[in-house]
């Protein structure tokens, strides 16, 4: 079932379709709080923060083709605004001034997340699906289970991989910081 039709059912209150959006975007979700570094519990809250952004925004989606990428900036953020919650509480702690500089390690990965993002959001829709099923998510999946979720062979995974990982590659070149 593709995603318009999920959220159409999400829109009519189907909670079976719910179960499937949330099911089929519930690793991109938690791989984005686990690449900021943040433990299982603020993980947790960013995964339920931004379904339930969602669920209240589900009305306003009209791309459904890039729900993901909303997905993705909707959990970049609230990991975001946890870690900066964080350094503020770090700070107070330490007697240090709320508005206090920011520490340079944090900044400088918000950055690089932000700049892997933005050139994942540049490749193909099926390279893009295709990346996040093998590199998000506590271990990956097997070729053949990868297979079934895009409806192709297991042999042509490794090659489409690669093209993939090229054709990020080049976006990340393309817009490297500096550059």
């Amino acid at each position: 079932m593709d995603d318009q039709l999920l959220i159409d059912g999400c829109r009519r209150g189907d909670r079976r379709a719910w179960r499937a959006l949330v099911d089929r975007y519930a690793r991109l979700v938690h791989a984005v709080p686990v690449a900021f570094g943040l433990g299982p519990q603020d993980v947790e809250d960013v995964v339920q923060g931004t379904f339930v952004a969602l669920l209240q925004g589900i009305d306003a989606i009209r791309e459904t083709e890039r729900l993901g990428a909303w997905l993705s900036t909707v959990a970049r953020r609230q990991s975001i605004r946890v870690i900066e919650r964080r350094e503020r509480d770090r700070r107070n702690l330490a007697g240090l001034p709320a508005d206090a500089v920011d520490d340079d390690e944090w900044q400088r990965r918000i950055e690089e997340i932000e700049w892997v993002d933005g050139a994942l959001a540049s490749v193909s829709p099926r390279c893009r699906h295709l990346l996040r099923l093998l590199f998000t998510g506590d271990k990956p999946p097997a070729y053949d289970e990868v297979a079934r979720t895009l409806g192709t062979t297991t042999g042509s995974i490794g090659p489409t991989r690669q093209r993939c990982l090229a054709a990020l590659e080049a976006a990340l070149l393309r817009t490297q910081p500096g550059a």
